[in-house]
């Protein structure tokens, strides 16, 4: 769920400021009135992309916590466990190393 909300996103982001880079480049092509206008709707989907951004940084942020605080506990529950697990991946990627 949550990759494809950031997925989406990303697109809507990269979409928005695609979009805004078109309406510059008509901007500086054109003057007066229209250019100005052109100029405010870029910076208007600036401002939305920059907002999306922060919403998805905030997301993440949150599901970090949430994946720390669920670690936690898993590791205050099952002290062993966790230290087992900790020293067989530390086995595995010190075999892989010696292995390049």
């Amino acid at each position: 769920m949550y990759r494809s909300n950031l997925k989406t996103t990303s697109k809507d982001i990269r979409s928005l400021v695609k979009d805004a880079q078109e309406l510059f480049h008509e901007a500086a092509a054109t003057t007066g009135e229209t250019a100005e206008n052109l100029r405010e709707k870029g910076l208007e989907l600036i401002d939305t992309a920059v907002s999306k951004a922060q919403d998805v940084q905030a997301a993440a942020i949150e599901i970090s916590k949430e994946i720390v605080a669920t670690t936690d506990e898993y590791v205050q529950e099952n002290p062993w466990r966790a230290i087992a697990i900790s020293a067989g991946i530390g086995l595995l990627v010190g075999l892989i190393i010696s292995r390049k």
